[in-house]
């Protein structure tokens, strides 16, 4: 415990348990807080929420161009502590894996049956749009918010010796005020914390509604509480081994797994659709970036946008301190430019294809009406990944090998997770090869898993996901110091 700092680790505990029974007390009035919260914000912070993320993204790509581009992260003689494989293997994992298992097939399918500017018999302009949105909010402005963040972290703690903490990254004057650089530093903790456990408790929920689809197993609350132990146990073993024993392994088994997926789904399903799609969805997504982008749906009468683009961004902003942090602490020896493109474009090439290829095949089966697809998004959403499997000659493997990686990509989420909180939470800033205390990663992985019985048993892991998202927006512009912090850096430097 000699390097664990007792003020941001104690205070973010305390602070944990407080909010944790509060909202499970309330959670239907928790909810309504912060719903009409999140509604207010994005009415009149929504144009503010759309620059900041046009910013990150023209920030990260310009970066590549300027003299420093060069810069290694860890000094001149620096070398990458993982290779590259494992590297995009493990930030996609903890940032982004569990997401496009769940939506890749449900969020087409969503804007396809929702989105208020569809043109009503015109498939062809309907589901090109309902594909593009999809990649407009899980791929190049999501992830410019991780590569600027963690490249901030990753230079900070690397290059200045700094901590991997969020208060290290606004400067001397932040950094030397210890209750202000606490106080920033347990509000990264807490974000963290409740980010990585909502979606605990939500991919539970899909998990269970797979097993009763797979298997017809009762979706009860005791069921689902087995399965948070089963996932908390794993991810307690993975984050008790450490970074290279624990989590690479489980990147390397989850990247292989989602791949065999892609390639099952790719072969078996609409092959000359999927690629003929893909060609013209990349041409349209190009073509409509910039309108995409800044849409701010002043002229239209509808709140769809609050609840969609201005939401994900809001939650790509939530995630930043835990994802980027994440990311910076496996960066070691990259240049900057390697940086950026590994972390930005590989990613978002990642998203597009996966996008390309599920929600595809998922539009071919709402065209040529071989399944009742759309009407089980609108009714059953987490089991739509395991619906599009119906129509495949193998679908009980695709369903039992979709469970399994999604169990994989819930347990690097949650090892993630505690060791990012333990590392936010540590003293003094640690070597390369260094992990944060073994004692406060079980705590953080304990308390993850506790945190998700609790609140699912509760009904109020809604409530707090909405709550961090309300949080992502003032972390935006604490994003926006560190990023200014950071670029003053690298002029002194070169």
């Amino acid at each position: 415990m000699k390097n664990i700092s007792k003020p941001r680790f104690l205070s973010a505990v305390s602070l944990i348990i407080l909010i944790t029974v509060a909202v499970s007390l309330n959670s239907s009035v928790s909810e309504g807080f912060f719903i009409n919260l999140q509604t207010f914000l994005s009415k009149y912070l929504g144009w503010m929420i759309i620059l900041l993320a046009n910013g990150f993204l023209i920030f990260s790509i310009c970066l590549i161009f300027t003299k420093y581009k060069n810069i290694r992260l860890g000094g001149i003689d620096a070398k990458p502590a993982y290779s590259y494989t494992n590297w995009i293997a493990m930030l996609f994992s903890a940032g982004l894996g569990i997401g496009l298992l769940f939506y890749g097939v449900a969020e087409p399918i969503m804007h396809l049956n929702s989105y208020p500017g569809m043109i009503e018999g015109n498939i062809s302009y309907n589901a090109g749009k309902a594909i593009g949105l999809a990649n407009l909010h899980w791929g190049l402005h999501g992830w410019a918010i991780y590569s600027s963040l963690g490249l901030c972290f990753a230079y900070a703690s690397y290059n200045k010796n700094l901590p991997f903490r969020v208060s290290s990254l606004l400067g001397s004057k932040v950094s030397s005020n210890k209750y202000l650089a606490v106080t920033i530093d347990v509000i990264a903790i807490l974000t963290t914390v409740f980010g990585v456990t909502t979606s605990l408790g939500l991919g539970t929920v899909q998990i269970s509604a797979g097993l009763n689809n797979v298997f017809d197993i009762n979706e009860s609350f005791v069921n689902q509480i087995l399965i948070i132990t089963f996932i908390t146990l794993i991810g307690l073993i993975s984050v008790s081994l450490g970074l290279d024993s624990g989590i690479k392994r489980l990147s390397q088994l989850n990247m292989i797994l989602a791949v065999s997926l892609l390639l099952f789904i790719f072969i078996l399903g609409p092959t000359i659709f999927i690629i003929n799609a893909l060609i013209q969805n990349f041409g349209a997504y190009l073509n409509t970036l910039i309108q995409s982008a800044t849409w701010t749906e002043v002229y239209d009468d509808t709140s769809w946008q609050n609840g969609w683009t201005l939401f994900y961004y809001a939650w790509w902003f939530a995630w930043a301190p835990f994802v980027s942090l994440f990311i910076a602490r496996i960066s070691y020896g990259r240049s900057i430019k390697e940086f950026i493109i590994g972390v930005l474009f590989v990613p978002s090439l990642i998203v597009f294809i996966w996008m390309g290829v599920f929600g595809n095949a998922a539009i071919y089966q709402v065209i040529n009406e071989t399944s009742q697809i759309s009407v089980v998004v609108s009714n059953n959403l987490p089991v739509a990944l395991f619906t599009l499997f119906d129509v495949y000659p193998v679908s009980q493997f695709l369903s039992i090998l979709s469970l399994v990686l999604i169990v994989t990509f819930f347990v690097t989420s949650s090892d993630s997770g505690a060791l990012v909180a333990s590392m936010l939470s540590s003293k003094k800033q640690m070597n390369i090869n260094d992990d944060s205390p073994i004692l406060s990663r079980i705590t953080w992985a304990i308390l993850l898993g506790i945190l998700a019985a609790v609140l699912l048993y509760a009904g109020g892991l809604t409530a707090l996901q909405t709550s961090v998202v309300i949080t992502g927006v003032p972390f935006a512009l604490i994003v926006v110091l560190a990023c200014r912090e950071f670029y003053s850096s690298l002029k002194n430097e070169v």
